[in-house]
């Protein structure tokens, strides 16, 4: 009897020793985390690593580098990918794309409007930070809600869906959206840790985002690209 009291009292201090976890937000709350984080970004800086699976050919593609993204209160958003592998930049000052093939010594230029009228707006929005989710998506949990870290998986339906954005995935930064829960307001606002675009014809490419630092003052400079000497310049 002394022992079996012993194994009670061990289990009742065991139990009280948990960590009393917290219950998951409901969606509303997650979104709201999301959309109001964006709110606040006016420019970011992060390291992201890559991967782009096509399905066609059943082949995997892998890369990273460092992004950044800056908001305007009046032009468009402007964005810069430099990737490190494989070595190649896009960059995009709100008005002109410019996408940089280093190996190929390649330069493709397209404006911004024709971008976007050829049925990716909301793909370029979103990934620049101007989207509005609850507006341009259907959202709902994925089928596992929450990682092991506590961040939430969301599956975003696009209500316009195009080729290049069929279904869109993100993971939000489970700490956000208890700030948000707890004083209704968000530090963090680029609170997306991973993003996956689907798109029409079954690709899939997912981000994974690092360091991120935001509201810096990144100069527009940073958004504006020199063609480099000697290499080949294709308008589309």
């Amino acid at each position: 009897m002394k022992h079996f009291s012993s194994l009670v009292l061990f289990l009742l201090l065991s139990l009280a020793a948990l960590p009393v976890v917290a219950a998951p937000a409901p969606l509303k709350d997650v979104v709201a985390a999301l959309e109001k984080g964006y709110a606040g970004l006016q420019d970011v800086q992060a390291d992201f690593s890559q991967k782009t699976t096509i399905a066609a050919i059943k082949r995997e593609q892998q890369g990273g580098g460092e992004v950044m993204l800056k908001r305007p209160a009046s032009a468009t958003a402007m964005f810069r990918f430099n990737y490190s592998k494989p070595k190649q930049q896009i960059v995009s000052n709100g008005k002109q794309v410019w996408f940089y093939a280093v190996d190929s010594k390649q330069v493709m230029v397209n404006s911004v409007s024709a971008m976007f009228a050829g049925g990716n707006s909301i793909a370029l929005t979103y990934l620049t930070g101007i989207g509005h989710v609850s507006r341009d998506f259907s959202v709902s949990f994925a089928s596992e809600s929450q990682d092991k870290s506590g961040n939430y998986h969301l599956e975003l339906t696009p209500k316009k869906p195009s080729a290049a954005l069929s279904r869109l995935q993100l993971t939000v930064l489970g700490e956000a959206v208890e700030q948000l829960r707890s004083s209704g307001d968000v530090k963090n606002v680029f609170p997306v840790v991973a993003s996956v675009v689907h798109d029409a014809a079954g690709n899939q490419t997912r981000i994974d985002y690092s360091r991120a630092r935001v509201n810096k003052g990144i100069a527009d400079g940073k958004f504006n690209f020199k063609i480099p000497q000697g290499v080949q310049v294709i308008n589309q």
